[in-house]
């Protein structure tokens, strides 16, 4: 089969594909053959830098994420030919990943889905809207009546976030920190340049998504009504953690600060997920879409950051 192979520290102008042998099924693990995956930046950090750690299984095909078919169910309970996306639990740093035509995984990294919803659509779901959909759910707890503060939303999870958050009928109120970008938020109620000094400035902010980050969210945290949820998601700032956050004084009082953390998807939420998606009629969203024979353009555009939106691959 193809797939991309990384040995060691490897930019997107030296991605080529390589050949090596399809995976032999093993009891507890399920062949899958790729239809499409999307690009996602724990990817690039992988590409940059990360592949040089420990911890790291190489050589190694990265990817943390995939749509496709059955191939060979092993002792799953799956059929051959069944529809199924996999997505995190170590795929592309543990065990070889998705960047390729064929993908060994654990059965508990691989779920079933009932959809007609094309292959390119259906790679645009599993990290990003898995992500969005624990965000506003299980953390937020998002209902109509809420007015939903989203920081950083021009990027593929901030997308999302906007056309789940507009199906459910709450006010969203999107933010960027360029200028050129206002125009991408046109699906939001409100869109705010975010140049910082939010306080004060927003008012009836019930429920807020942070995708800037750890850099940020005491200034979050300073934006929103007394009784608010802030979730903290993204790390498009940078910052991944902050020294010297003091809770007691950080926090303020009756404000409540939780995060989602996208590392233990299960079952239950994908069938709601995409039952959500039936009943509201919701085709997921993408930037653009490559041949996995042009996977080397993708990260290229990846890296750039000339694509506004989810990087889908196709295979």
């Amino acid at each position: 089969m193809k797939a991309v192979v990384l040995n060691g520290v490897t930019e997107a102008k030296d991605i080529q594909l390589s050949e090596v042998p399809v995976p032999y099924v093993k009891p507890g693990w399920v062949l899958v053959r790729v239809k499409a995956f999307g690009l996602n930046h724990s990817e690039q950090i992988l590409r940059h830098g990360e592949i040089n750690a420990n911890y790291i299984a190489k050589p190694i095909i990265p990817g943390i994420e995939c749509v496709g078919e059955i191939e060979d169910p092993s002792d799953s309970g799956f059929i051959k030919g069944q529809k199924v996306i996999a997505m995190m639990g170590g795929m592309g740093r543990s065990f070889n990943g998705s960047y390729a035509e064929f993908a060994l995984l654990p059965r508990h990294n691989v779920f079933r889905i009932d959809t007609d919803l094309d292959w390119t659509s259906l790679a645009a779901v599993p990290e990003t809207y898995f992500t969005a959909w624990g965000s506003l759910f299980d953390c937020l707890q998002l209902n109509k009546e809420d007015t939903l503060l989203i920081r950083g939303a021009t990027c593929a999870l901030g997308y999302a976030a906007i056309q789940i958050a507009n199906a459910v009928g709450c006010h969203v109120v999107a933010t960027t920190h360029r200028q050129a970008k206002l125009s991408l938020l046109e699906d939001a109620d409100e869109v705010v340049l975010d140049n910082g000094g939010l306080p004060g400035t927003l008012h009836g902010i019930t429920k807020a998504l942070d995708l800037v980050g750890a850099g940020v969210i005491k200034e979050t945290l300073r934006t929103v009504e007394k009784g608010a949820i802030v979730c903290d998601t993204g790390v498009l700032g940078g910052a991944s953690s902050l020294n010297g956050f003091d809770p007691i004084k950080d926090i303020p009082n009756g404000v409540y600060l939780t995060g989602f953390f996208s590392n233990y998807p299960n079952q239950e939420t994908v069938d709601s997920m995409f039952e959500f998606f039936r009943k509201k009629e919701l085709v997921p969203l993408y930037g653009k879409a490559f041949a996995f024979s042009d996977i080397q353009s993708a990260l290229l555009a990846q890296d750039s950051g000339s694509v506004n939106g989810k990087i889908v691959v196709t295979v």
